[in-house]
């Protein structure tokens, strides 16, 4: 049976012509950026419910139900223009991002990220206020968002500042940053048993330490206690750097360099 299915699927790709592997090519790649900009966003929820829409239109067109058929037909038609206001802000974001140069080696935009984080993460640790940054890559945070509040706002310093405040009721937890924007704060991170680690590392690190062997998030954490500056990336902790260090890491992990098409936080999910 496996051995009729491969033939098939080699008798389809024969009688193809050079031109049908390019538009399969590219209409592969649009729908994968397309999914990379949607992930963990409420645009996901929004098409699987068309999704179900569309194939009860179907089933009632095979099933010859015309009433069922006709009013989803109209629907249909209207929701069109329904999904144009709908995702605005989304349609407007990703036209937004198609008119970005790649090639340059940090943008305005990506520069001003970096160092509305690294001047807040400064000024925590002068103060020793503990606190607790997350940083998305690939892999998608969706679930620890929701344990915390959303925000949806743009990265300021002020912003981040302000959240970690002792006493403010955002100051638990940590704050998600996704596709340049501050997501979510006061999220709860996965805590896992780290036999390797002495007592020396308090909550926050050993947070940071286990969302890194979940996810390739990168993860920093200012002590309460010390107000020493620490990154947590791919399962590793590098402890006590200052922020000169810290931005070069950040500068290294998200900005994009030259020559390279891959732009920044997640557009990559984005940025």
């Amino acid at each position: 049976m496996f051995l009729n299915f491969l033939n098939n699927i080699i008798r389809f790709f024969s009688v193809l012509g050079w031109r049908d592997f390019i538009e399969i090519f590219i209409l592969a790649i649009i729908f994968y950026r397309v999914f990379l900009f949607i992930r963990g966003t409420r645009t996901v929820q929004i098409m699987k419910g068309l999704l179900v829409i569309v194939l009860i239109a179907l089933l009632a067109k095979i099933m010859n139900l015309y009433t069922i058929s006709w009013i989803l037909e109209k629907v249909l038609a209207i929701g069109v223009i329904a999904l144009l206001i709908v995702f605005q802000p989304e349609l407007r974001r990703a036209l937004s991002r198609i008119g970005q140069n790649p090639l340059m080696d940090i943008s305005s935009q990506e520069g001003e990220l970096i160092d509305e984080i690294v001047k807040s993460v400064n000024m925590l640790s002068r103060k020793n206020i503990g606190a607790l940054i997350v940083i998305g890559r690939e892999i998608g945070l969706k679930n620890y968002m929701e344990t915390g509040v959303r925000i949806n706002a743009k990265v300021t310093s002020e912003l981040l500042s302000s959240i970690f405040t002792p006493n403010s009721p955002l100051h638990d937890g940590a704050v998600i940053i996704e596709r340049g924007e501050l997501v979510a704060a006061s999220c709860i991170l996965p805590l896992v048993e780290l036999p390797n680690i002495g007592r020396v590392l308090g909550t926050r690190h050993r947070a940071a330490l286990s969302l890194t062997r979940e996810t390739d998030a990168t993860v920093i954490v200012v002590s309460e206690e010390t107000g020493g500056i620490s990154v947590a990336i791919k399962r590793k902790l590098t402890r006590d750097i200052d922020g000169i260090t810290l931005r070069k890491i950040l500068q290294n992990l998200y900005a994009p360099k030259k020559k390279s098409k891959k732009p920044f936080f997640l557009w990559k999910r984005n940025k």
